[in-house]
């Protein structure tokens, strides 16, 4: 009877400070990703409110410049 059983071979467990590696690897990595998410966020924000102001400044330089007449030396 062989199906195989007899060739399963026990792994240990990797050694402590492995895992203690990996854990940071990994929390460094979640880390990037986390920071990479909000540095986009950021930039499209950034990019939005630029073109906002952008338009609005548009806007303004088709006002009437009130205070122009004022201060014009006749």
């Amino acid at each position: 009877m062989s199906d195989g059983i007899n060739r399963i071979v026990f792994v240990p467990p990797p050694p402590i400070d492995n895992r203690i590696a990996v854990h940071h690897v990994t929390r460094e990595f979640h880390r990037e990703v986390e920071y990479r998410s909000d540095f986009e966020s950021y930039c499209q924000w950034y990019y939005e409110t630029a073109a906002k102001h952008r338009q609005e400044l548009e806007k303004m330089q088709g006002d009437i410049n009130i205070l122009g007449w004022f201060s014009r030396s006749r």
